[in-house]
């Protein structure tokens, strides 16, 4: 059976802080007609300028996924991006009053919950799937990632900590669907671990990060007055992030084997990934 196109059935906003920033930030996801992907507005600046959110206009990889065109920039995209990947959301305008996408609580229910209020809206043009014809592979370190042949997108993720009884290896396999993204990857939150950010905290440079938006992790402990959402809430955040990157090809299908992989591994398999569908197709 042929699979439409979708958009959202109305204008939908919310406010919060921005994770490096630490100012309020506004956010706006529109509707938009067939064929026009996913697209990013500065509406903050004076052009207002617009972008797609695809590989080329990827800008920056520091601990977070930024997009952009010139000096025109919204970072931390992939927990919104992978919302809407998840409910496979084609077509919407994403307006944003900053340079990035407010962090919410570190995960990526708030973003659920705009594309439920909202409602979804099936459009008469056909969706477009990119499939792979044989695996890709990316490696760098103890870093790695296959892309192989399927019929859906899926992520088996394993994540490897050997010093830390806490965390240990992590694995978990998610076939991507709204249902199962909503229960058992949206609500987990990014990981940090203090003695990795202690330098960024000093220079000042993660003024709106707290307990109330990621998971923080020192000396072996977990920070947080609730602690975890998941025993293994880093392996499924990871599998978040990567659902989000990978968004940045609308309509692939593909079996995502991840090792220890962050942004900058996501992104370099998933232009090779690409270039190689360009060439074959």
């Amino acid at each position: 059976m042929e699979i439409k196109q979708q958009t959202l059935k109305k204008e939908v906003s919310t406010k919060g802080i921005g994770l490096f920033t630490g100012k309020e930030i506004s956010l706006k996801l529109s509707p938009l007609s067939e064929n026009s992907g996913i697209c990013f507005q500065r509406a903050d600046l004076p052009s207002k300028p617009i972008f797609q959110a695809n590989l080329e206009n990827v800008k920056s990889l520091m601990r977070s996924t930024g997009i952009g065109r010139g000096d025109a920039v919204v970072q931390t995209v992939e927990h919104l991006l992978s919302a809407l990947n998840a409910y496979q959301i084609d077509n919407v305008c994403v307006q944003v009053s900053g340079p990035e996408i407010p962090i919410g609580d570190g995960s990526a229910l708030t973003f659920v919950q705009l594309i439920e209020e909202a409602g979804i809206k099936k459009q008469r043009a056909p969706k477009k799937f990119f499939s792979l014809q044989e695996p890709i592979f990316f490696s760098e370190k103890d870093v790695y990632l296959v892309a192989l042949p399927s019929d859906h997108f899926c992520v088996s993720f394993t994540t490897h900590f050997p010093t830390s009884t806490l965390l240990r290896t992590q694995h978990f396999f998610f076939v991507l669907s709204p249902e199962v993204y909503k229960q058992e990857i949206a609500p987990a939150r990014t990981f940090s671990f203090y003695e990795e950010i202690e330098p960024l905290l000093k220079k000042n440079l993660i003024k709106g990060g707290g307990l109330e938006n990621a998971v923080l992790i020192r000396n072996d402990c977990v920070l947080n007055p609730e602690g975890m959402r998941y025993s293994d809430e880093l392996v499924r955040h990871k599998i978040l992030d990567l659902v989000g990157d990978f968004a940045l090809i609308p309509g692939l299908r593909a079996h995502i084997i991840a090792i220890r992989s962050g942004h900058a591994a996501n992104i370099s398999l998933a232009k090779k990934v690409y270039n190689h569908m360009m060439v074959k197709n």
